[in-house]
């Protein structure tokens, strides 16, 4: 663990090198919140490998570019397209989303496709971990436990002493990572890059 500045491409890039020079190989997905510099570093490292984007972050965000007005419905058709049971589910509902919305308010179909099919990279694995796999929540929710923890603190005194409270915190078992329901059926990671080069 350490801290950065900043999320530049350049710090992503010290973090995703250091994690391959440790010789833990290729991942089999990383999720991303959209982040420029995280995803310029992937890439950079390991080109192939499968992105998603953050389904949830991307919904705050077409929100933010629609009038109040359109938000409860396009956040309907959003979890409609998002949370569909099946690929074909997901992705007629997506045609649909596009098809309605460059018509309604075209920035938010504009921003819907800026997010590319990393959006839906979900759909290459088994539909039982897609869940865990459509959004950040996993991390999100550390990071919500730890800034309720140090909202306690009165002041720390330098950056070690946040690391040391963080470390502390995972390492005692207080804020815990779980795995997500489904993550037995992903399959192996050649089978996923076999999928991408098709």
């Amino acid at each position: 663990m350490r801290l950065v500045g900043q999320e530049t491409t350049q710090a992503w890039q010290e973090v995703v090198g250091t994690l391959a020079a440790r010789g833990g190989g290729v991942p089999l997905l990383a999720i991303s919140d959209g982040n420029s510099g995280l995803h310029t570093a992937l890439r950079a490292q390991w080109p192939r490998m499968p992105i998603q984007r953050c389904t949830a972050h991307k919904l705050r965000n077409l929100l933010s570019r629609a009038p109040a007005s359109l938000r409860e419905e396009i956040t309907e058709d959003y979890r409609r397209m998002v949370y569909g049971k099946t690929a074909e589910e997901v992705e007629n509902a997506r045609r649909n989303f596009l098809k309605k919305w460059r018509v309604r308010c075209a920035v938010v179909a504009a921003s819907l496709e800026e997010a590319g099919e990393e959006l839906f990279t979900f759909l290459r694995f088994p539909a039982s971990p897609w869940k865990g796999l459509r959004t950040t929540n996993a991390l999100e929710r550390i990071n919500e436990e730890f800034r309720r923890r140090t909202k306690t603190q009165a002041s720390l005194p330098n950056e070690d002493a946040v690391l040391l409270l963080l470390f502390g915190l995972l390492r005692t078992g207080q804020i815990r990572l779980r795995r997500f329901d489904g993550w037995k059926a992903i399959p192996a990671a050649p089978a996923l890059y076999e999928w991408q080069a098709a």
